[in-house]
């Protein structure tokens, strides 16, 4: 029951984090550890992200029909290629390999060393001041139907920055689309639709690692997807809203608070890495 109660908390944590440049993997890492729970571990911290990532689903639901509807229809009908639905669902496959590639390739790095604390802590800082530079300093005269494969390539690469806890997929994407020039609005709702290929597949290819030496089984596991999916998707609209129309400054000082106070913790000792 007490796996249950954890799983739950760790799902909300998860719902309110994932769509926010704020990184819901080093929450995910940060506050287990604080509440004396436990690195939670990789493979259950990528498998709950599929319950935003439903949210996700739901909410584009549109977009993505259209989307893959279109792309379908363009590979046989050449005249529809130069259609943004075709393009972008070409943009999305090319922008999620990076992340898929390295994912597979540095798979035990990823689970092993880049979970150490210390460099959750710093990645937290470190692209916290990279967002709100991007953020400040970026153009904001490009909308989405002006992306280009170059951009998606570049906004692909940063995102698989990510495989780092502590950077986030979202703000890692936001700061190359607002350093390339694009509003905030075309930036977030790339970030999305980015995710998606990349979130359920890493989720689907963690599924096999559940149970075993892992800390949470497959009850907790599937309960904390259900409360991250409820969560999540409570609370899209409004954050969507919020990261596509406003500054990203209180989520740079809010990265650089909590990453210099986990150093802190962890150099008094509090926190084990």
């Amino acid at each position: 029951m007490w796996d249950v109660l954890q799983a739950v908390v760790l799902g909300v944590i998860q719902g309110l984090t994932e769509f926010l440049p704020i990184s819901s993997s080093a929450h995910l890492r940060i506050y287990p550890e604080l509440f004396g729970w436990g690195d939670p571990g990789a493979a259950f911290t990528a498998v709950i992200q599929i319950g935003t990532e439903l949210a996700v689903l739901i909410y584009f639901r549109k977009d993505i029909v259209r989307i893959v509807s279109m792309w379908l229809r363009s590979l046989v009908k050449p005249e529809l290629r130069g259609h943004l639905d075709a393009r972008m669902g070409w943009f999305i496959i090319v922008g999620s390999l990076p992340i898929v590639v390295l994912g597979v390739l540095l798979k035990d790095v990823i689970e092993r060393d880049f979970r150490n604390l210390w460099v959750i802590a710093t990645a937290l800082i470190v692209m916290g001041l990279v967002l709100g530079l991007a953020d400040r300093l970026g153009r904001t005269d490009k909308e989405i139907k002006q992306i280009t494969l170059r951009d998606a390539v570049l906004m692909g690469g940063a995102q698989a920055m990510a495989l780092v806890p502590g950077v986030s997929r979202s703000g890692a994407t936001l700061s190359m689309g607002r350093a390339l020039g694009y509003d905030r609005e075309a930036a977030t709702r790339y970030a999305f639709l980015l995710a998606i290929p990349a979130v359920v597949g890493a989720g689907i290819f963690e599924l096999k690692e559940i149970g075993g030496d892992n800390p949470y089984g497959w009850g907790p596991t599937l309960v904390a997807t259900v409360v991250s999916f409820v969560v999540g998707y409570a609370a899209i609209a409004w954050l969507l809203r919020y990261v596509s129309t406003r500054s990203y400054t209180p989520f740079v000082l809010y990265r650089v608070a909590l990453g210099a106070a986990t150093l802190l913790l962890l150099g008094v000792g509090v926190l084990n890495a």
